[in-house]
């Protein structure tokens, strides 16, 4: 038999539940959401051969359904051929949206949505976002009024220029803020004019950008490899980390860049003259590419000779065109295949920015022509592979690198 009983019915009243449905009929009026109570359930009732055949489970099937708390049933007649005149349920109805939270049991939830409700109703534009995420809203009920606070903050003071940790609301700290930029992005959207949004800016990851709020300072690492170059003569040699701004105020020290993405590597690069090494440390150079000097400078980037090595030298090919790769060569690759590793998530999709013979050796790579999964981390690379590739360099004359200064010895004049 397949007729609908006690927990079909209930089931029916969870999917709406499930879909928000039942919270979002609770939501006022000036929300702009329709009504759907009374709401109408699917009721699978007895054949006309099955009253017949099967009159005493229909019976029962009957009494089961009107002992049925917080539903209407809408019932028809027939006769039996033997028990005479008899009615069946026929439709069955939730008359409100009370009667389906009482059925499921969801006094509790129901109130506490009803809290958020009127807690958010000095925003009207963020009901809509009720509507659309009730659900959601019960997750965050325990922090909904902090996030009223940030929306109520953000609001009086548009594009602030501050930083999250100067957002001065009691009980509120900038943790909190960080930790829920992604619903506080939804909100935000919602109640700030356009004018206030920097639309160009989009995710979590640019939140502060998009509200107006000061980002921490990108930082570049770089050594300069002739002391000769460097604009802090009495710490040459020095280990700095520079925020984008300044470094793009550096303005032109150097003729030649080096970039690594191996700290070691970066500590360990030998000296060269009118040189400087950057620590690359991975995707991402829209920090170097605020220095408009670097483009009158020859670059080279060593990377892993991998999927992903390759990947990065393209990517900062994007910003400065004139990049060339070191030691990144089918030459270097195959040079010791004791020293290969694997790469555990190899790239796949099209990197424009590679010169022909180091797309032939990505593509190899990435396809798997000379094993499987392959890389030769740059760690590996013997050291005296960098020194003579940076002796081949035609345009670095290492026979006319200045007289290197000791690092101890400018610590201590430091000290002195």
């Amino acid at each position: 038999m397949k007729w609908s009983t006690p927990a079909d019915l209930r089931q029916q009243v969870q999917r709406c539940w499930d879909r928000g449905d039942i919270l979002t009929a609770l939501l006022p009026l000036d929300a702009g959401v329709e009504s759907t109570f009374p709401r109408r359930l699917t009721l699978k009732t007895p054949s006309a051969s099955e009253l017949r055949d099967h009159f005493a489970a229909v019976r029962d099937w009957s009494q089961q359904l009107r002992a049925m708390p917080h539903l209407r049933l809408e019932m028809r007649d027939f006769r039996h051929q033997v028990f005479g005149q008899n009615s069946l349920p026929a439709i069955a109805w939730l008359n409100d949206v009370e009667t389906a939270i009482a059925l499921l049991g969801k006094q509790k939830e129901a109130r506490l949505f009803e809290h958020i409700c009127a807690s958010t109703a000095r925003h009207p534009k963020l009901l809509n976002w009720l509507a659309k995420r009730p659900l959601r809203a019960l997750e965050l009920a325990n922090i909904w009024e902090k996030l009223l606070a940030v929306v109520d903050w953000v609001l009086a003071h548009p594009q602030p220029g501050v930083y999250l940790r100067q957002i001065d609301i009691p009980g509120i700290h900038s943790k909190f803020v960080e930790a829920q930029c992604s619903v506080l992005c939804e909100l935000l959207d919602r109640v700030l004019p356009e004018s206030s949004i920097d639309s160009s800016a989009s995710g979590i990851n640019q939140f502060n950008r998009r509200y107006g709020f000061l980002d921490k300072p990108e930082r570049i690492r770089l050594r300069w490899l002739d002391p000769a170059s460097s604009p802090f003569a009495r710490i040459a040699l020095a280990d700095l980390m520079l925020d984008a701004v300044s470094f793009a105020r550096l303005g032109s020290t150097v003729e030649h860049v080096f970039i690594t993405e191996n700290e070691t590597n970066f500590l360990s690069f030998p000296a060269a003259p009118n040189a400087l090494v950057i620590f690359g440390a991975g995707y991402g150079f829209a920090a170097l590419a605020k220095a408009a000097w670097l483009h009158e400078c020859r670059i080279h980037y060593w990377g892993d000779i991998d999927t992903h090595g390759f990947a990065i030298l393209d990517e900062l090919r994007g910003h400065f065109p004139h990049v060339e790769s070191l030691l990144m060569d089918r030459q270097t690759f195959l040079a010791d295949t004791a020293l290969w590793g694997s790469e555990p998530t190899p790239r796949q999709h099209e990197l424009p920015h590679l010169t022909f013979d180091e797309r032939a050796l990505y593509d190899d790579l990435r396809d798997n022509r000379l094993g499987i999964n392959l890389r030769l981390e740059q760690e590996r690379v013997p050291f005296s592979l960098i020194q003579a590739a940076l002796a081949n360099l035609d345009h670095l004359d290492l026979q006319h690198l200045p007289a290197t200064v000791d690092l101890a010895e400018i610590t201590k004049s430091v000290q002195d």
